[in-house]
């Protein structure tokens, strides 16, 4: 395994994470100085949330991917139970959202940022064992499959990881060979439910502000796009080559809301510049073509989906967070894998990166 293990995916992850970890430590240890709190806090929590997800990648890479195929049914039903149990009482709110259990010894654990991760078991298992391809049938299964979860988080309310979800499903579906015509129809209703979804009122009034000043950019400056335009600004000042580590007045003076997480690609634009975010981009265009490489060798049905469903995961956040800091994706709270704060998306990430190391061990049965 050591001899054929992907290096480049293995140390490309591990370089990202570290980045984050620095970038995390250098967007907070200003505002906790400020307020005479411990200007290490996030830096070691992160620190610790990346050796967590480095076991878990380790873990998943050494077992053979085919024991998710069995487990799945299980995992599925585990990841509906953790979403209903947001709106039992059991879950903690936080910026008018509830999406985290709160654990012994003060950790928290956000179901729906592995959700995305179990759908992609879930539908890689119903689609592999139907090797003649999907039906009308039993597309009205998988979409019923993958409904469930998805409206549970879109319910917390968690827009971000709905959009994700989705992608992957439709991304996944069409790798497992769906008639064209059923692309057609799937594209056609997601368009329509989109746009009933936001004229029905049925989007939290500011989900449909951030929607809505995506659109209208550049008429004026309003609350819903103040977040927005700190990070432009963050990120155009930061030039050619970034005001160094450590330095800049949009980080330093806390200007960016939610730096550490939402808003973290800002940090690496105005400290390093267009040459440091491009280099960043490019590690993770890197990580996310060896992951796809990994569905591309896979001769096995259910590794190929699996190792697309974690490359689709990856490299969408990576495109949607990214734009949405530069202003040319709407806000939509995606992490940005391996760099915004926080232990559940951390650990899921590594976790993609671990399953897609299990396909490419084990191409074929």
């Amino acid at each position: 395994m050591v001899l054929r293990i992907d290096v480049a995916m293995v140390l490309t992850t591990l370089v990202v994470a570290a980045i984050g970890v620095v970038t995390v430590y250098s967007a907070t240890r200003a505002e906790l100085n400020l307020a005479g709190l411990d200007p290490h806090y996030y830096l070691t929590r992160q620190a610790a949330y990346v050796m967590v997800g480095v076991v878990f990648m380790v873990v998943l890479a050494a077992l053979d991917f085919r024991w998710l195929e069995h487990a799945s049914a299980v995992l599925y039903v585990a990841m509906i139970l953790a979403l209903l149990a947001m709106f039992s009482g059991i879950g903690s709110q936080a910026l008018g959202a509830t999406r985290w259990i709160e654990l012994p010894g003060g950790i928290q654990v956000q179901p729906s940022a592995f959700a995305t991760l179990v759908l992609v078991v879930t539908v890689a298992t119903f689609c592999a064992r139907r090797p003649e391809g999907l039906d009308r049938t039993d597309l009205l299964k998988v979409l019923a499959l993958a409904a469930l979860p998805i409206v549970l988080v879109v319910k917390q309310p968690d827009l971000g990881s709905g959009i994700v979800m989705c992608v992957v499903l439709l991304v996944m579906l069409v790798v497992a060979g769906i008639p064209n015509r059923y692309l057609v129809l799937l594209l056609m209703l997601a368009v329509t439910g989109a746009y009933a979804i936001v004229h029905l009122g049925l989007l939290k009034p500011y989900q449909l502000e951030r929607i809505t000043s995506f659109l209208h950019q550049g008429k004026g400056a309003t609350a819903s796009t103040y977040n927005q335009d700190q990070s432009v600004a963050a990120i155009g000042s930061g030039g050619t080559l970034g005001k160094g580590l450590f330095h800049g007045s949009q980080t330093n003076l806390a200007y960016v809301p939610e730096q550490r997480t939402d808003f973290i690609f800002s940090a690496v634009g105005e400290q390093f510049g267009f040459a440091g975010a491009a280099g960043l981009l490019a590690l993770l265009l890197l990580l996310s073509w060896r992951v796809l490489r990994s569905a591309q060798l896979a001769r096995d049905p259910f590794g190929r989906l699996l190792a697309t469903g974690c490359f689709t995961l990856i490299a969408f956040s990576v495109f949607e967070n990214a734009g949405m800091a530069m202003g040319i994706m709407p806000v939509a709270g995606i992490p940005f894998p391996f760099l915004s704060y926080g232990g559940s998306a951390t650990v899921a990430f590594f976790a993609a990166v671990g399953i897609a190391l299990s396909v490419q061990l084990r191409p074929g049965r």
